[in-house]
Formats: C-alpha cells, sequence, structure tokens
C-alpha cells in the first residue's frame, strides 16, 4: 500500500449557481481531495486539517467510510469550523465570495499523524504556504512527490513564503490566470519555463472547461475536459482534480511523465463529475463502474492516428 497525505481545509460552504443555493455543507478542499482519491485501489490516505465541535460527526463518519485516515483531523472544543460563501455568475466560469470565516483555521497547526510521516505521496492542498511548510518540516523521510496547490491570494499576501514552499515541491497546480500572475508572462509556455526555475520540476496549468496543460522541461502534454451538458455547482473541481491526480500517482508509486499524462485524465474524470450536483454530493455516490465508463469517454474523445500526408 501506498501512502497519501492530503492537508488542506475540511469545511462548511453555502453555495448560489444559477440552479439553486444551499445552506451549509460538507466542503473543503482536502474533503474534495480526499473524495476523489479514495477511488483508486492499494492507497491508504490521511487528512490533516481542523475543524470546530460544531463540525457533524456524520461527516467524520463519511470520510472514515472511504477509508481515509481523519486522526489529523483536529477537533477544537468550543470552536467554529472554517465558513466559505460564493455566488456563481451565469457562465459559472467566475463568482463573487459573499463570506469568509477563518474561525478555528486562523490558529491551525498541523500535526501530521505518526504513521503518515513517511507517506511517499503528499498533496498540499490551498492553505497558508506556512502551514505547508510546516508539514513538510514534519515528515521523517523524502516522499517520492509532493504536490502543491495554491491561489492568487498567497501570491498577493504571501510571495515570500509561497516562494520557500515552491523550492520543496515537485509538482505545482494553478489555473490560467494564477500561472500568469506567479510568473508575469502571458504566454502559459513561457509562464511553466518560469515557475520551474523557482523549484517545481512539473507544472500542471488547469484552464476550467478548456482542460489542463502539463510541463516538464521541452515536453508538453495537454488534456481536454470532457464536454459535459451540464455544469451544476463548480466549486471544489479543482480540489477533486488534485485528488484524482494524486491518488493516481500514489497508486503507481513512479514519478514519470507518461504517468503524470495519466493523473492528469483520471483527475478530469473526477472533477467531471464533482460538477454535476451541490458540493461533495456527487462524490460521496459515485461508483467505480460510472468512473471506468467515462474514462472510456475521455479515451474516445483524445486517441485516433494521426495521418500524415506524402
Amino acid at each position: 500500500m501506498s501512502k497519501l497525505l492530503i492537508v488542506g481545509t475540511v469545511a462548511f460552504d453555502a453555495i448560489e449557481t444559477p440552479f439553486g443555493k444551499t445552506d451549509k455543507i460538507l466542503g473543503g478542499a482536502a474533503t474534495y481531495i480526499g473524495l476523489s482519491a479514495a477511488h483508486f485501489n492499494n492507497v491508504d490516505s490521511a487528512i490533516v486539517s481542523v475543524v470546530g465541535d460544531d463540525f457533524p460527526q456524520e461527516y467524520l463518519d463519511l470520510l472514515s467510510s472511504k477509508n481515509i485516515d481523519i486522526s489529523g483531523i483536529e477537533i477544537v472544543k468550543g470552536g467554529k469550523t472554517f465558513f466559505w460563501s460564493g455566488l456563481y455568475h451565469n457562465d459559472l466560469n467566475s463568482r463573487d465570495t459573499l463570506d469568509t470565516q477563518l474561525n478555528v483555521l486562523a490558529d491551525f497547526n498541523p500535526v501530521v499523524p505518526q504513521n503518515f510521516k513517511d507517506a511517499e505521496v503528499i498533496m498540499l492542498g490551498n492553505l497558508h504556504p506556512n502551514i505547508q511548510i510546516s508539514v513538510l518540516d514534519q515528515l521523517t523521510a523524502q516522499p517520492k512527490l509532493v504536490v502543491l496547490d495554491t491561489m492568487n491570494f498567497w501570491m498577493d499576501c504571501a510571495l515570500e513564503e509561497l516562494k520557500q514552499v515552491l523550492k520543496r515541491i515537485d509538482v505545482l497546480t494553478v489555473n490560467d490566470e494564477e500561472a500568469r500572475q506567479l510568473s508575469g508572462e502571458y504566454s502559459l509556455v513561457k509562464a511553466a519555463e518560469i515557475i520551474h526555475t523557482m523549484g517545481p520540476e512539473y507544472v500542471v496549468i488547469k484552464k476550467g472547461e478548456h482542460g489542463a496543460l502539463l510541463f516538464n522541461d521541452n515536453q508538453v502534454f495537454f488534456a481536454p475536459a470532457l464536454p459535459l451538458k451540464e455544469v451544476f455547482d463548480p466549486t471544489g473541481a479543482g480540489d477533486t482534480f488534485a485528488g484524482g491526480f494524486s491518488g493516481y500517482m500514489a497508486q503507481q508509486g513512479n514519478v514519470s511523465f507518461n504517468n503524470m499524462k495519466n493523473a492528469i485524465i483520471h483527475g478530469s474524470n473526477l472533477a467531471s463529475f464533482c460538477v454535476e450536483k451541490f458540493g461533495t454530493q456527487r462524490m460521496e455516490q459515485l461508483e467505480k463502474e460510472e468512473v471506468n465508463t467515462r474514462l472510456q469517454q475521455f479515451k474516445m474523445l483524445t486517441q485516433f492516428d494521426i495521418e500524415l500526408t506524402q
């Protein structure tokens, strides 16, 4: 069994899209990553996060039922769980943050479970870079792969700390806007080259409904997103992608460009389910047969022989 350590938020979300709205529901980057990574056999995963004692036991039981180790989720007595509320516009590509309450996350000091300090794959979800550094400092063995997800907020307010983390990771996953901000380059090819000099050997640039790019030195791979008839709620799609990517890499146990190409397809495949219902609902009920059927659709979408003209 390979070990996957997931670091990120376990949270409450309140979401409004053109198709409806929710009150507080289960959310958080680590939640989506964990539910996605749970679809890969021979992978032991654990979440490091923090919640308040207002966090329902049924949500913790859900994570445990997916064979996710929750011993690294700290429960703060008398504390309130991180909360985010957002409103999506009609195109679902843009949104407004209505409310963010850090609550217990404001004083979060991560503690890595003893039996995961030697994890082969580390998935650092979107958090303050200092928290991500703290997790790396607690490891007792060099991981095979460290994947980092971040966002423009940390580029604005914690850039120097972020640069320190970048020196210690193997893969950076960002969207195209974030890649341009971090690198100062509009061309995504040039952006990836500059980010590579900051530390990451591999750069994954997510383009939402337009797929994802993988860069490694002079090698480039592009994976389209599966065309969907309906997108209900895009919340957590990027984290679900990260969970599929890191879960696949943990299952394979071998870091190579070819494996990462497959990891991007698996991540994109799982993310295509996430957007079909509010929050984590679709990922909670997702069956292996559905995942494999859609993987075949991805294969048909992307594989063909190009005939060269004479």
